[in-house]
């Protein structure tokens, strides 16, 4: 079974058999045209903590608001 882990931080992310028990941010960026990547895809995973440190350093903040109903 691989383990799912931070590429920020390189954490393993806490799991209860297959499951991963805590969030994180998936990311899949497939590069096209206008671009100096066309034709390659990153895909990383951010757990919370990084994700939380990144978004400490954008210039423009990050909407936010609730969500009342959770998948």
């Amino acid at each position: 079974m691989e383990k799912t882990k931070c590429n920020r931080c390189g954490r393993i992310l806490r799991m209860e058999k297959t499951i991963v028990c805590e969030d994180f941010i998936h990311i899949k960026k497939e590069w096209g045209y206008f671009s100096k990547k066309d034709g390659i895809t990153y895909e990383f995973i951010i757990c919370e903590q990084c994700a939380e440190a990144m978004l400490g350093e954008f210039v423009i903040p990050v909407m936010e608001y609730v969500t009342t109903e959770l998948i």
